[in-house]
């Protein structure tokens, strides 16, 4: 088989992105995750399938419209809530089978799917598009997700033909796959993005899903498989949860043996995938929770700083 012309699941890419990797990066966003981070940006990343997403601000009602109260749509998944404003409601129990046959059908885009089939040559024609950046900045392409690495022959043939063409390539993982996932893909990559998100087994399940175990043991393996990749582990930082010094020592901990690791960065906690939720008829479970304080990752930071023995802004070493 033509590796160019296999398929996976593209959530999204995005263009001219300057924290997934080194330089100006094309971010490739594919479908599919083991975690349940309870406070995940891109809930609609999760499923193993496209999925039926609606924004109720774009729609124009029955009256004017109602062409997905009609079939192909599952009698009942689209209804009309008697005494409201005509517009049209979800019944997410029902309505999760429903398709490009029924978003087709919307005129004004608020029904529509989070996830389409795409091929290696589809994917690699778009990110092409922005060569010059990727020349002029030192940057590429970044797979991301979802967990990249749950679709492995499609992510592989990827950045194997990314590399062909003279493209630098990155990737974002959680690390929670089969270890033979990693051994396919990483050979086609020069930045691993890695998260460590708890380091206490129990509450990474009870924050993120499920253990760390595989986790931490994937990444080990990886450092000392792959010497040759540049690794950079990242948290991000949820108030109340992980925000601690012990949780950043622990981290330092492990990955300062290994000299491939070449950073560690913390990313606070953001609100900005909420509506997402709204639109995917879930419920966001962190509505409490707030940004932490920049005094707060500062001294985070300076801790990170301290053990790799870098300098901090104003001072001299």
């Amino acid at each position: 088989m033509n590796s160019q012309a296999s398929k996976g699941l593209v959530l999204n890419i995005q263009h001219f992105c300057t924290n997934d990797g080194p330089g100006i990066r094309t971010t490739v966003f594919l479908k599919f995750c083991g975690l349940r981070c309870k406070w995940c940006c891109n809930p609609e990343s999760i499923g193993q399938k496209p999925e039926l997403a609606y924004n109720i601000n774009k729609c124009i009602g029955k009256k004017a419209c109602g062409r997905c109260l009609q079939p192909p749509a599952p009698e009942g998944a689209m209804y009309v809530l008697d005494g409201s404003d005509d517009r049209i409601h979800i019944n997410w129990d029902l309505a999760h089978g429903c398709g490009e046959e029924t978003t087709s059908l919307c005129p004004t885009g608020a029904l529509y799917l989070f996830g389409k089939e795409m091929t290696v040559n589809d994917v690699l024609k778009e990110v092409e598009q922005d060569g010059t950046f990727y020349r002029e900045s030192g940057g590429g392409i970044t797979l991301s997700g979802g967990e990249c690495l749950l679709q492995p022959d499609f992510s592989a043939a990827i950045l194997a033909e990314a590399h062909q063409r003279g493209i630098n390539t990155a990737i974002e993982t959680a690390g929670n796959v089969p270890w033979e996932f990693m051994e396919k893909v990483l050979p086609h990559v020069d930045t691993v993005l890695h998260d460590h998100k708890l380091t206490d087994p129990v509450r990474h399940k009870k924050w993120a899903g499920a253990d760390n175990k595989r986790i931490l043991e994937n990444f080990k393996k990886a450092y000392e498989t792959f010497p040759d990749k540049t690794f950079v582990a990242r948290t991000p930082v949820i108030p109340g949860v992980n925000d601690d010094e012990e949780h950043i020592r622990s981290v330092l901990a492990f990955i300062r043996p290994h000299k491939n690791v070449v950073d560690y960065q913390l990313l606070p906690y953001h609100r900005y995938g909420e509506p997402k939720y709204r639109f995917l008829g879930k419920v966001y479970e962190l509505e409490d929770f707030t940004p932490p304080p920049p005094e707060k990752m500062d001294h985070l930071r300076a801790i990170i700083d301290e053990s790799f023995g870098r300098t901090a802004p104003g001072t001299t070493g």
